[in-house]
């Protein structure tokens, strides 16, 4: 075999292209990505369709709303205490919060989350609530309050 011959690249075979590769079967990380996607989206979806995380959220926003508006200490304490009453039944069953009043009321808010109403804050806004003087410091009865919302489990 002389390489010096003039007709060695005669002697190859004709040029070709491999084929193109198929789509199919997918390479692993989209099988990975194909699983990975369904179960995020269910899980999002289950995250926010949860009856207590949608409770939370609309009692937080009507507490906001509460916040914000420029009413009178009486309102304001009318319209925690309806709001943490109605989201205490909710979360905690009508048995054991419903009969709840007083001092009872306010210690159990306190040790489900809402320390800011222990003491004389929890008692001013009970007494402005029910018609009595109505002096106390709203910033930590909504403090107290959200703090509720938040911890009560």
């Amino acid at each position: 075999m002389n390489p010096a011959q003039p007709d060695w690249l005669a002697q190859l075979a004709p040029a070709h292209a491999p084929p193109p590769p198929g789509w199919w079967p997918l390479a692993p990380g989209w099988w990975v990505v194909m699983i990975l996607i369904p179960i995020i989206v269910a899980g999002i979806v289950w995250w926010q369709l949860r009856p207590a995380v949608r409770q939370r959220r609309a009692a937080l926003r009507e507490l906001k709303r509460l916040s914000t508006r420029r009413i009178d200490h009486h309102s304001l304490a009318v319209g925690l205490e309806d709001l943490l009453r109605r989201y205490a039944i909710v979360r905690f069953g009508h048995d054991s919060v419903a009969a709840l009043n007083g001092e009872d009321w306010i210690d159990f808010v306190a040790s489900h989350g809402g320390r800011d109403w222990a003491g004389g804050n929890g008692v001013d806004l009970l007494r402005a609530a029910y018609g009595g003087p109505a002096d106390g410091d709203a910033t930590a009865w909504i403090n107290g309050a959200r703090a509720f919302i938040k911890e009560a489990r």
